[in-house]
């Protein structure tokens, strides 16, 4: 019973809407399961911080805290800048002939037209997005995580290229489009100055990858690689004006260049433990979901540890759970050498099965609210 109350709390203070007008935000609540047991809520907007600041305001706070129990004095390193000058460097860019050459980049690469990615649904897609969602978490053992650094090590790429061409992949294998556009998050702290500020710095990426041809997962990797060292040497210019720049339409119900996400954590929370104090992150599902589909995954404990969050306007849960086996399936079998052949001829399933597009404008209906409740909760 506590731990269904402390989850209840948890979903509770999650969903609970920010005032960007007043504030505050940044919230903090505390729930007492014992003498030595709680759960710290620290709820913020992502205005104010993102993912790489997660890290650094958990060193800090076991930093305060340990210096709080033991008397002794606190010993951060002070920030050689604030938030204000990386606004700054920004407002700098402006009319200058390096964002030019950045936004002219990405001209180029985000030219029309503009595929929309044509996943099969289970229900027809809305007028307006409700932003309704849930997340189905899976892991990749040991052995295969391994496998798989061993083999971006052999193609000249990274576990991030490994790991995007494998869903640019199962995209494919799904859709049959062979231009393929997938969101994904940059720091954007190329400053060794930033490293320890605590602040949204994170810029989008729109990843367009041509899979046409069939190529073999070698291939695939390859064409991702370029992509990606592209995308990355031309990522400070903001998302918002590369939009505006490549005349993207904007819809109630579809981001303007790219339906799906995928991100690669690669800052883990340390897991810390001083003056008697041990910290441990809690998974939370907040019953968003910002796009179609989002793919995030975090290394932790030599383990890949696997997030689909999906929107419950579109996909039911039973869809989602066969991609994830899809998805896991995909890099057993390039792990395992497979990777000369055609990614349309690995098989996706130990059973055979394999998708198939839903003609949902024809035959499917829209789930009773009732059912979508359901899944959103």
């Amino acid at each position: 019973e506590q731990e269904q109350e402390a989850q209840r709390l948890t979903t509770e203070e999650v969903r609970r809407p920010f005032n960007l007008a007043r504030g505050p935000l940044f919230r903090a609540r505390l729930l007492r399961l014992g003498e030595a047991e709680h759960v710290l809520l620290l709820t913020m907007h992502h205005i104010v911080a993102d993912g790489w600041s997660m890290d650094v305001l958990v060193r800090e706070l076991a930093a305060h805290y340990k210096a709080y129990a033991t008397g002794e004095p606190l010993a951060l390193p002070s920030l050689p800048v604030q938030y204000a000058d990386f606004a700054i460097w920004q407002r700098q860019l402006e009319g200058s002939e390096f964002r030019d050459e950045q936004l002219g980049y990405w001209k180029r690469q985000l030219r029309a037209p503009l595929p929309t990615l044509q996943l099969p649904t289970d229900y027809p897609r809305p007028a307006a997005n409700s932003y309704r969602g849930a997340t189905l978490r899976f892991r990749l053992s040991r052995e295969l995580t391994e496998a798989l650094h061993g083999l971006s090590r052999q193609h000249g790429a990274t576990l991030y290229m490994t790991l995007l061409a494998a869903f640019n992949a199962l995209l494919y294998r799904y859709t049959g489009q062979a231009d393929v556009i997938v969101g994904t998050p940059l720091a954007n702290r190329e400053r060794a100055e930033t490293e320890g500020l605590l602040g949204c710095l994170i810029n989008t990426l729109a990843m367009r990858t041509d899979v046409s041809g069939n190529p073999g997962f070698e291939e695939l990797v390859r064409r991702v690689r370029e992509v990606v060292l592209s995308g990355h040497g031309h990522g400070e210019v903001a998302y918002e004006q590369v939009v505006e720049a490549v005349g993207a339409e904007r819809r109630g119900s579809f981001n303007p260049l790219f339906q799906v996400w995928f991100v690669l954590l690669n800052v883990e929370m340390e897991k810390l433990k001083s003056a008697g104090l041990e910290i441990k992150p809690l998974p939370v599902d907040s019953g968003t979901a910002q796009f179609d589909l989002v793919l995030s995954i975090e290394e932790r404990e030599e383990e890949l540890h696997c997030e689909f969050t999906y929107s419950t306007d579109l996909f039911v849960a039973a869809t989602i759970e066969a991609m994830a086996e899809h998805y896991l399936n995909l890099l057993e079998q390039v792990a395992a050498g497979n990777t000369a052949c055609g990614v349309l001829d690995l098989p996706l399933s130990g059973d055979g099965a394999e998708p198939h597009p839903k003609q949902h404008n024809e035959v499917m209906l829209a789930a009773p609210p009732e059912e979508q409740e359901q899944y959103a909760l």
